[in-house]
């Protein structure tokens, strides 16, 4: 899906094809190859630019040629049942226009609307580039303290009950923690190479930095490496709450066994003697009236004994 938008003295302004001018903003989200071809042709982008953040495992990276530039970062999705994962977001910034690329519709870029024109201008590219990031970064960080929220309550379920379910719960979010670290990794390097380049001959023509958009710049970088410590502190209490949990399973296993061993040889002791009393061969009591009494109240005596002698070595 292609989308023009080009921000005017109303607000943000859609455009078609036949109305694209300078200043404007193309939105491509999941777009087909004709519309990548089109894009292509109208604004002198080179066609892999375009198509480098239609690949999901492409890593976060800075190209710049002549007359473009490509800032490729990944962005946080959450996905059903409260999964999080990333994806690639390509940023193309050209003389005349910016260009930004994605295979879905995604909340970083659902910000820049009608509703918010107050808050960014297509004009100026640059600091458009910088809210995006900003933008980014600051989506990192909520849904970092959301995962970290969902890992308490998932750690009071699991203090109540081991349930499969909590557990498998448990890896989705590590997992997630690890999507959000790499990707926060290599979005801060890319900050970084752009706070290098805003000084260089190579860019500037393209990024043209106030500052403003210095201040902005540093607050992106800032927003990223907190979220890098932030990810960091809950991979290790998430780590550490794992293996807790699977010292803490693997003991209600052996109290399990411990106590099934326990009642195993208390259960045999009666057997033990019953078996004795009911060979067919003279046994003692044999002709008493009473002898099954006897041998009952023996078996009872003996099996309490056994009992409390492993209450006294905490076998249960």
């Amino acid at each position: 899906m292609l989308t023009i938008y080009k921000s005017g003295c109303d607000g943000i302004n859609e455009l078609e094809l036949d109305q694209l001018e300078k200043g404007a903003w193309l939105e491509l989200v999941n777009p087909s190859h004709e519309e990548l071809e089109t894009v292509a042709a109208l604004t002198e982008v080179q066609l892999d630019f375009l198509t480098a953040a239609l690949d999901e495992e492409e890593r976060s990276r800075i190209e710049v040629e002549k007359t473009e530039m490509l800032v490729l970062v990944d962005i946080p999705v959450l996905r059903s049942n409260k999964d999080y994962d990333t994806l690639p977001l390509g940023i193309i910034i050209t003389t005349d226009y910016i260009i930004t690329v994605c295979l879905e519709v995604n909340a970083v870029m659902a910000d820049f609307c009608s509703y918010n024109t107050k808050f960014f201008s297509t004009f100026k590219k640059t600091r458009f580039l910088f809210q995006i990031l900003y933008k980014s970064a600051t989506l990192y960080l909520k849904y970092i303290r959301n995962i970290n929220r969902r890992t308490d309550e998932l750690e009071q379920h699991l203090r109540k009950s081991m349930e499969n379910e909590e557990l498998f719960k448990l890896l989705d979010l590590e997992k997630s923690l690890t999507y959000f670290s790499a990707s926060l990794r290599s979005n801060y390097i890319v900050t970084e190479k752009l706070l290098r380049l805003r000084s260089t001959n190579q860019v500037q023509h393209l990024i043209k930095m106030y500052e403003e958009d210095e201040d902005l710049l540093e607050d992106v970088i800032i927003e990223y490496k907190q979220a890098i410590d932030m990810v960091e502190m809950y991979s290790h209490i998430l780590n550490g709450m794992i293996e807790v949990l699977s010292s803490i399973i693997s003991n209600n296993l052996n109290l399990v066994m411990k106590l099934l061993a326990s009642v195993t040889i208390i259960l045999a002791v009666p057997t033990m003697i019953s078996s004795f009393w009911g060979m067919n061969v003279p046994v003692p009591f044999n002709e008493n009236p009473l002898g099954f009494a006897f041998v009952f109240a023996f078996a009872l005596l003996v099996t309490l004994a056994a009992t409390y002698w492993l209450w006294k070595k905490r076998m249960f």
